[in-house]
């Protein structure tokens, strides 16, 4: 599927909503059934370090295929994509099929 310039532009500007909100800039928004001050107990999981029940918790109560479509924006904020797409499979889910495939690497 192509990807036309206005598309990734609009999901740019959702996942930058969505990051000024978790960093405490902003109120707290609900993207892909997920508060955003919520996703702060999955940060360690993001980072590499351990995965806890909380983050589990939360990635079962989430909208899969929605958050699969902002993975791209991940290394820009510097959590790796891949483990980001791991965690379904480590809380005990199905991985979506929109989560699948490589991340384009930025040039």
């Amino acid at each position: 599927m192509a990807w036309n310039g206005d598309k990734v532009v609009v999901q740019w500007i959702l996942l930058a909503i969505c990051l000024i909100a978790l960093l405490g800039r902003g109120s707290a928004i609900t993207l892909c059934n997920i508060d955003s001050k919520q996703l702060t107990v999955c940060l360690p999981a993001l980072s590499g370090k351990s995965l806890d029940e909380n983050c589990c918790a939360l990635v079962h109560q989430a909208n899969l295929p929605c958050l699969c479509k902002y993975k791209a924006a991940l290394p820009a904020f510097g959590f790796d994509p891949e483990r980001a797409m791991e965690l379904p499979q480590k809380c005990g889910l199905k991985t979506p099929l929109e989560c699948h495939g490589k991340v384009p690497k930025s040039s």
